[in-house]
Order: C-alpha cells, then structure tokens, then sequence
C-alpha cells in the first residue's frame, strides 16, 4: 500500500488518472496548473500540482512556476480530505486551506476537478496515511 503523498502514491495517482481518462474532454481551455503545499507531512513539507494542458492531465511533485492557484494546508487536512473524512471547501470556509491566485478560474472547471477527486477517491482503500 502506498503511503499518502510518497512517490509510490503519486504514481498510482497517475495511473488512475491515466486509466479513467480522468478529465481530459471535461476541463476547458486554457490550460490550468492548481497546486498543493502540504505541510507538517512525516518526511517534511510536500509540494505538488496538478496540470491540465493539450487535453492531458498530469499529477507532479514539485512546485510548478505557473500555477493559477495555490493551496496550502497541513498533512492532516490534506489527508482528512485524501481520505473523504472532509471536503475541501468546508475546510476551506474552516480556514484550514489558505488559497491565493485566481479563483475565478479554478471555479470555471470546478466540474472537472470534481472528477479528479473522484478518480482519486479509488486510491483511500489501497492507501495508508
């Protein structure tokens, strides 16, 4: 089982988002990087982004330069919400999740990102935190 936010995890995340097709005719254009900053997690802080461009979806660690928007929260909110124990936007209105960037335009494909969240949904069973 791979632990949450390791390099084991990160790759099964990618696969079933690979394998779903996860979003790919959903999100619109242009393209949008939404990324994470996790911090408190067991080996340290833990930085990553999702990034939808020319129709693909990819899952990277690693800060990415032109992220539209920007979360940062604690190992045990993102793991909270890993695990479905909380949504994120009652975290957010909780002000467990600070967000900077352009919300406008995560909102215009929240639809898409819903999906996502879904495809990595499958991952809680197969996941330890």
């Amino acid at each position: 089982m791979p632990r949450y936010l390791s390099s084991e995890w990160f790759d099964a995340a990618q696969a079933a988002i690979d394998a779903a097709g996860a979003a790919s005719g959903s999100l619109a254009d242009p393209a949008i990087v939404v990324q994470h900053v996790v911090t408190g997690a067991g080996d340290g802080d833990v930085t990553y982004h999702l990034r939808h461009e020319d129709g693909t979806v990819r899952l990277q660690r690693g800060a990415a330069g032109d992220a539209a928007v920007v979360f940062t929260e604690s190992y045990d909110t993102a793991a909270a919400i890993a695990r479905g124990d909380l949504s994120a936007q009652t975290a957010f209105m909780a002000g467990r999740i600070r967000v900077r960037g352009d919300l406008s335009r995560l909102m215009e494909q929240s639809e898409a990102f819903r999906d996502i969240e879904g495809v990595l949904a499958g991952l809680r069973s197969e996941t330890t935190y």
